[in-house]
């Protein structure tokens, strides 16, 4: 799955710089997660690191964008060349 930022976001800036996958940019209004970079840290970490940093708690499950434990994987090891998936 995909995370997603909240209109409640008040643009802290702590979140872009904990994604390792480079999916948090600035949005028009605030802080957006690309779902096609977004691994929910998947392969990297075992929480989401922008979800740990939030202050204010407004990063939660995209219901638009599921994906399973392997399509996960499979994102995590394209966007890192990864062989193995860790």
């Amino acid at each position: 799955m995909s995370l997603k930022i909240l209109d409640t976001c008040v643009n802290c800036d702590v979140c872009e710089p904990a994604c390792p996958n480079q999916a948090i940019s600035l949005g028009e209004e605030f802080y957006v997660i690309d779902p096609a970079r977004c691994t929910e840290c998947h392969g990297h970490f075992d929480e989401p690191q922008c979800v740990a940093v939030c202050p204010v708690e407004c990063i939660i499950v995209d219901p638009d964008h599921v994906e399973t434990e392997a399509q996960l994987d499979l994102k995590y090891r394209q966007l890192t060349g990864a062989a193995d998936g860790h």
